[in-house]
């Protein structure tokens, strides 16, 4: 053909209409351009082009009317000019009405351009080895085909900052509510408690609404603070408590190595014969010992932690308790069920008991529980726990906060 029309037939024209004109006027890329692809990618990006998915239903309805898959390439032939009826027909009965309203937007967006014939119909006819036909012309597609692909990486980027941030803020609200719990059965006086509760109400609240990107920063910010502000009062708090069972335990041991110096030496006097000095300084040792044990605070073995965060944070448990858990003595004697079955000696079992106490010892074999594949040795993992236990320096409250963590991730 030596003339290509730029204007439609009876419809009016406007700055947009011509610049895509002008484009369709450029080289479709040699290689060509696969139209299902070339399809999917500008339904991933249609909204930074300003189409719909009704727009779309259209456009793959046009293109199913190009017999090859690929755009360009060999075939140059890129105009289709199917009846409005046909159409509608491929659309599942669309209204024609509302066919024509979303082919002008794709005329209007440049992803269609109108080849219209002299009197408005839509043919092809060959005049030898030229054919000539008018319709609608494909070629924009294969032409914008770079352009959509940026377009729809960036969109897809975007969601899934989005889903990432969303998760993550989830996940901070979930944290600051166990949070919240344990530091309540720490210091139940503060009203920092309370504060962070609200928080974590409000957030959920939120996020059952679609919130944009912004909004999501801003809750992140808040729920980034209160997660702050709730560890440094519990680490504060369980660092105090550290500090005063090891000065405790020093002063326990310190008493029971000066027993220790002054038997062996009463002994030995006895059997040299001196017998007023035993008399006379067995009496004093006894009354320093009898001193030193009433100075000896009695240790509650109670976990500081509560049951409920413990059991939501350790489910394989369950498994082997019918009855369910309800309070401390019902995990413990959960714990005794589940210790020999993990290989846990029942000198191990007592050690942890004595210097844990039942509870927190019950807790400790749960968590070791959770996690029984990782480790290689569970009753000699036990000893080391109670020995630190022993000497003040281990709480269980960690172990389950570590658990939270692994689950949240």
């Amino acid at each position: 053909m030596d003339y290509t029309p730029i204007t439609p037939f009876r419809r009016p024209v406007n700055a947009a209409i011509l610049k895509h004109q002008a484009a369709a006027q450029q080289e479709v890329p040699p290689s060509g351009v696969n139209k299902w692809e070339a399809l999917r990618e500008l339904g991933a990006a249609r909204v930074a082009f300003g189409l719909t998915d009704r727009d779309l239903s259209v456009l793959q309805a046009l293109v199913s009317f190009h017999q090859a898959t690929i755009l360009g390439g060999n075939n140059s032939e890129l105009v289709v000019h199917p009846s409005n009826k046909a159409i509608c027909e491929r659309l599942n009965g669309m209204p024609c009405s509302t066919m024509r309203r979303h082919l002008a937007n794709l005329v209007q967006t440049g992803f269609v351009v109108r080849r219209d014939s002299p009197n408005g119909k839509r043919y092809a006819r060959r005049y030898g080895d030229e054919k000539i036909a008018f319709g609608f012309d494909l070629a924009p597609l294969a032409q914008r085909f770079p352009e959509v692909c940026e377009a729809a990486e960036a969109v897809r980027a975007a969601e899934e900052r989005y889903r990432r941030l969303r998760s993550t803020v989830s996940l901070m609200r979930r944290d600051l509510v166990g949070l919240v719990e344990y530091g309540r059965s720490l210091r139940p006086d503060l009203v920092v408690w309370d504060q962070a509760s609200d928080l974590a109400v409000l957030t959920a609240r939120d996020l059952r609404r679609k919130l944009d990107f912004a909004e999501l920063q801003q809750i992140e910010a808040g729920l980034s603070e209160a997660l702050n502000a709730t560890r440094g009062v519990i680490e504060g708090d369980q660092t105090e408590d550290m500090s005063s069972n090891d000065a405790s335990y020093e002063q326990h041991y310190q008493n029971s190595n000066i027993d220790s110096y002054d038997s062996e030496p009463r002994l030995e006097k006895a059997q040299g014969g001196e017998v007023t000095t035993n008399q006379t300084e067995a009496p004093v040792a006894n009354d320093q010992t009898d001193k030193a044990d009433d100075t000896i605070p009695k240790e509650n073995h109670l976990p500081r932690i509560p049951l409920g965060l413990v059991l939501a944070a350790c489910s394989e448990y369950q498994t082997y308790a019918e009855p369910p858990v309800r309070h401390w003595h019902d995990l413990v004697r959960v714990a005794d069920i589940i210790r020999p079955m993990m290989g846990i000696s029942p000198s191990a079992w007592d050690e942890a008991k004595s210097h844990m106490g039942p509870e927190e010892a019950a807790v400790v074999i749960v968590a070791m529980l959770e996690r029984f594949g990782d480790i290689r040795s569970p009753g000699g993992y036990l000893r080391a726990l109670s020995a630190k236990a022993a000497l003040g320096e281990f709480s269980c409250g960690p172990m389950i906060m570590a658990l939270m963590r692994k689950e949240a991730a």
